[in-house]
């Protein structure tokens, strides 16, 4: 069976020396934590440095290829690792999401069978991010979007940044949008214990932007548009009734906006998952109850998670070979626009 792995991160050498340079500048955003750790660790120092993830982002046609034939990996749908260009000034974002776009439009076209590829666009420029996207799509044939959730604090409810919205939905393009460290604005208590990123800030940050597109109703405006989002949904499939019951209480209080469709209704029409860096069988079957096999994809997040023990997990989960099929590679064919292999 096709195994087509859906977030999987990789970077550039010039994406990396401009986190090294934001790492150490000042500032006091969670995400350096991270940034630091990966791009300006020092030597012995421990941390996210001693896992060497650079190598692994860096390094697309040796070491991953290998990993993945040994492992009996097909394809590694790849995305600009978090934060992307999220971090930078206008400009610079602009300039480094296109060559990381161009690098990975040409590693995809040496290998179309091993690599698909997600393009990174600047939201701090949303006009050329929408041009940027046309692009990706109509002259690199990249097969959708990633973003790394909040841009300066601001989320896609705000809408400066509906050019990319507009672009996405126009381009039959999904966005996914992934993790990064929780804005200023909702740190506080996340700081403490490594709750910043992945056990526990990275859900909370991600499910908070799920949740504020739902209520400001964005998806009236761009009923066609297609969200990814990681983690088996951020915690959103175990929390959607009560989200939608208390959406309904605000809607009726007037504290929320008015929406045509429900909050579970959205996340039905226009939202899928991916399994990354969560391996519980228990999740999954909750996750394909609740939202249905055909909006559950596969994932590792390498190289942050190691490959086989998410090959075990599902090749061990116990579904149907026909629900398999779909979580293993036919949804991320047809969401993502991968072509399907010839018999």
């Amino acid at each position: 069976m096709r195994r087509i792995a859906t977030e999987e991160a990789f970077s550039i050498p010039e994406v990396a020396q401009a986190l090294r340079q934001v790492a150490r500048g000042p500032s006091s955003s969670l995400d350096k934590l991270l940034v630091r750790g990966i791009y300006d660790a020092q030597p012995g120092a421990g941390g996210y440095g001693s896992l060497n993830f650079l190598d692994g982002l860096i390094d697309i046609e040796d070491r991953r290829l290998r990993e993945m034939d040994e492992c009996g990996v097909d394809m590694h749908l790849l995305s600009l690792t978090a934060p992307g260009v999220q971090m930078f000034d206008a400009d610079t974002a602009t300039e480094l999401a296109a060559l990381a776009n161009d690098r990975l439009a040409e590693v995809c076209q040496r290998h179309p069978t091993r690599f698909a590829g997600l393009a990174s666009f600047a939201p701090q420029a949303p006009k050329r991010a929408a041009k940027e996207m046309e692009r990706a799509i109509r002259t690199l044939k990249l097969n959708g979007f990633i973003l790394n959730s909040h841009t300066n604090g601001e989320y896609l409810d705000d809408p400066k940044y509906w050019p990319v919205l507009e672009a996405a939905e126009a381009l039959d393009g999904c966005i996914y949008i992934h993790p990064r460290a929780a804005s200023d604005g909702l740190k506080g208590p996340l700081q403490d214990y490594a709750m910043d990123s992945a056990m526990w800030g990275y859900g909370v940050e991600t499910g908070t932007h799920v949740v504020r597109m739902m209520a400001a109703g964005v998806f009236d405006r761009f009923p066609k548009l297609k969200i990814c989002i990681g983690h088996m949904g951020e915690a959103i499939p175990f929390w959607i009734w009560r989200i939608d019951f208390m959406n309904s209480r605000a809607q009726t209080i007037e504290r929320a906006p008015s929406t045509k469709l429900t909050m579970a209704e959205y996340f039905q029409r226009n939202f899928v998952i991916t399994t990354s860096g969560v391996e519980d069988h228990l999740a999954l079957d909750f996750a394909i109850r609740k939202l249905g096999a055909d909006h559950v994809m596969w994932a590792i997040d390498y190289p942050y998670q190691p490959t086989r023990p998410a090959i075990a997990f599902m090749d061990s989960a116990p579904v149907s070979e026909a629900d398999r099929a779909k979580l293993y590679h036919l949804n991320a064919e047809r969401i993502f626009h991968i072509a399907p292999l010839r018999s």
